[in-house]
């Protein structure tokens, strides 16, 4: 199959993230299978989803990981010009839900197995497809965990987030929470009797104000835009009518961290506000929504020279979204990010990949297992 009819067919299932993706997992691991790669599929604790992971070469070698996220994000918005999960051509731009993001990298991962199957590799490639990245890598971290059991040590891991075939060294970290708060309902004209849990939320929210402006402030580091870790509130949900003392109010807060900042401390103020309201009778919840670290990968690693030899391009120095690489690393292990399209064109109507690209990333992959067989 070629890389664009694999590209139709992985659109085709709805892989939307927090869903079931039996269906995905089944129809990749059947396509490895019949290349004899060795598949294992690593199930997760919600029980309706799946990593999956395998070998094409000597799997007792160390060898290089190529890594990648079945799901996507829901497909609910206006503008689109076709189904979003039936492949589209149009020239040489592919559009539908994934195919940036990143269903494109499997499908040119996928449309390389047979000239890796048909070669003697003396160093393995291994797929390492993952479930639930797009709520906070939820899924990865199981099957890193199996990586000793699966495989040797591998050399490098390339992950292939959308980078225009662009290796990129660096990325921030993020930590995610929902923040709930209860307090009393009551009638309005009484609110004495109440306890507004709106009123509330806003020192939360000033805390995340603050902190945001506090971290502005640096440190920094020169190669993010910006240059300094960042807090946000992105979602605030509360109240049922005017004439209504709230007793329910909730916020979503975010923070995203240089390589030196560690996100989930930047959260701590945060928190701190909304625990402090417990004093006065608003009891607090605190739910962590999604956590990874920030990958820091330097330009002299052997991982970063040879991407370069790969795709014939200069590494950038880093992005400020995040990916799985950085718990690859956390791991301890060299990660860095290499895939097809763009990331402009990822969560939004008429997503979109050019067949240029597609063939780009398959030939960066089918020139790595020239490599392993030397």
């Amino acid at each position: 199959m070629q890389a664009a009819d694999i590209l139709a067919k992985l659109v085709g299932f709805d892989s939307v993230v927090g869903t079931p993706n039996a269906e995905i997992v089944e129809w990749i691991g059947a396509y490895l299978k019949s290349f004899g790669a060795t598949v294992d599929i690593i199930r997760g604790p919600e029980g309706d989803r799946s990593n999956l992971f395998a070998t094409i070469g000597p799997r007792g070698e160390p060898g290089y990981v190529l890594s990648g996220h079945m799901d996507v994000v829901p497909a609910n918005e206006a503008g689109w010009a076709s189904n979003p999960f039936v492949l589209r051509a149009d020239g040489e731009r592919l559009y539908g839900r994934g195919t940036s993001d990143m269903k494109g990298f499997l499908a040119a991962s996928l449309a390389a197995v047979p000239m890796l199957a048909a070669s003697p590799l003396k160093q393995p490639i291994h797929f390492a497809f993952s479930y639930d990245e797009e709520a906070g890598c939820r899924g990865i971290p199981y099957l890193i965990a199996r990586l000793p059991e699966l495989c040797e040590t591998p050399l490098g891991v390339i992950v292939g987030e959308p980078s225009n075939m662009r290796a990129i060294l660096a990325h921030k970290g993020k930590s995610a929470a929902r923040v709930t708060l209860k307090g009393r309902s009551g009638h309005s004209s009484r609110p004495d009797l109440g306890l507004n849990a709106i009123h509330a939320a806003a020192e939360v929210l000033q805390a995340a104000i603050s902190t945001a402006h506090s971290v502005a402030q640096g440190p920094f580091e020169a190669e993010f835009e910006p240059p300094y870790s960042s807090v946000s509130v992105g979602i605030i949900h509360g109240g049922q009518a005017i004439n209504i003392v709230p007793d329910l109010c909730t916020l979503e807060v975010e923070a995203r961290a240089i390589s030196s900042v560690d996100p989930a401390a930047l959260l701590l103020p945060v928190r701190g506000a909304a625990a402090a309201l417990e004093h006065r009778g608003v009891q607090m919840q605190w739910e962590e929504l999604s956590s990874y670290p920030a990958l820091s990968l330097p330009r002299a690693a052997p991982l970063a020279d040879l991407l370069t030899e790969l795709t014939g391009i200069e590494p950038l120095a880093a992005v400020s979204y995040g990916t799985e690489a950085g718990l690859y690393q956390r791991a301890g292990l060299e990660a860095i990010i290499c895939g097809p399209g763009d990331i402009g064109r990822a969560h939004k109507p008429n997503e979109f990949i050019l067949m240029d690209e597609l063939t780009a990333c398959q030939a960066m992959i089918e020139a790595l297992g020239r490599r392993c067989m030397a």
